[in-house]
């Protein structure tokens, strides 16, 4: 377990979706953003509930169900029935698991927001001392850092950790090597990444780019209790390219050098044409003018492509489009209507 203080930064101004913090009784929430997770829930509740009601502080457990089609839905409302701190806010439709956790924080009322996924991998048993070291050292953030992942298969390790390795160069070396989204949050991170307005939250590069004081506690990844990853490889590929393009302009730049080094190489191409023109050796064939297209033109499409991705980003943005909608919250009976966010 160690700290690692920072300057903390202003909050930004609060967004036109973003409510007014009001004081809370509640110390602590819990968010548990899940999609189809019948299987792994009575496990989940085994462990979760123990934990928070050994803590001597008022809490509340806020699970959002991102348009499960099993029945965790049910599931949830029969849970809640003999666990009172049991918030269930449930999507209109599967929206990401980035926006589920971005629903459980907006609906949150703790002076401390933690966040766990429902699969078990994370122990629910270090919230307790994820609380403890934030109130003791005055942090705003604690992450929950996996300094062992042998649970884990070993194309799994690597592509993480080929991940944090690039956005740590990209994004800087304040984003923790091998966190996910098991953290805690004081109220004042929580209001600060309320106000951020991207459409396409990366959480794990987002809350290190606030610079508020964090600290850090360990613990070995356990494998997942029941049910199927809910990140298979297609959705890590997009997390990685959210993670790049949102946060670094690093692709740009590389479109920029790949079209420096392709001018360079058909300058020399040039040279050696017209060389080989002037001995006389030069002979019909089309080999060397396929290739040379071949290669200009994947070029040109890089970065195009890259160029694109920026623009449909901002173009997303522009348009404003909520992620999500709420179609019902347990403890708010009298407005079960849609509501949005960014």
């Amino acid at each position: 377990m160690s700290t690692e203080p920072s300057e903390p930064s202003e909050p930004s101004e609060p967004s036109e979706f973003s409510e007014p913090s009001e004081p809370s009784t509640t110390t602590l929430s819990v968010v548990v953003p899940m999609y189809n997770e019948e299987d792994a829930l009575p496990a989940l509740v085994g462990r979760l509930r123990p934990a928070l009601d050994a803590m001597a502080v008022r809490y509340e457990v806020v699970a959002v169900d991102d348009g499960s089609k099993d029945r965790t839905a049910e599931l949830l409302t029969e849970f809640q029935a003999k666990w009172p701190e049991l918030r269930v806010v449930r999507l209109r439709g599967n929206s990401g698991h980035q926006a589920a956790l971005t629903a459980g924080l907006h609906s949150a009322s703790g002076a401390y927001v933690a966040s766990i996924d429902a699969d078990l991998q994370d122990p629910p048993e270090k919230i307790p001392e994820m609380l403890d070291l934030a109130r003791a050292d005055g942090l705003d953030i604690v992450y929950g850092v996996r300094a062992d992942r042998s649970t884990d298969t070993g194309f799994k390790r690597h592509t993480a950790g080929a991940y944090y390795w690039l956005v740590r160069r990209l994004v800087g070396k304040q984003v923790p090597a091998q966190a996910g989204d098991f953290r805690l949050l004081s109220r004042a991170a929580v209001d600060a990444v309320k106000a951020m307005p991207d459409q396409h939250q990366v959480y794990r590069l987002l809350v290190p780019w606030l610079g508020f004081p964090s600290g850090q506690v360990t613990y070995q990844r356990e494998e997942r209790v029941a049910g199927e990853t809910k990140y298979p490889l297609s959705k890590m590929l997009r997390l990685g390219v959210d993670s790049v393009i949102n946060f670094s302009a690093a692709p740009l730049r590389l479109a920029t050098w790949l079209g420096v080094a392709s001018f360079f190489g058909c300058l020399l191409m040039v040279g050696a044409t017209l060389a080989i023109y002037l001995k006389g050796q030069t002979v019909p064939g089309w080999t060397s003018l396929f290739i040379v297209m071949l290669f200009l033109g994947g070029v040109q499409l890089i970065c195009v492509g890259l160029l694109g991705e920026y623009i449909g980003r901002i173009y997303t943005a522009v348009q404003r489009r909520p992620t999500f909608f709420v179609g019902y919250d347990s403890h708010a009976p009298a407005r079960n209507t849609e509501r949005q966010a960014d």
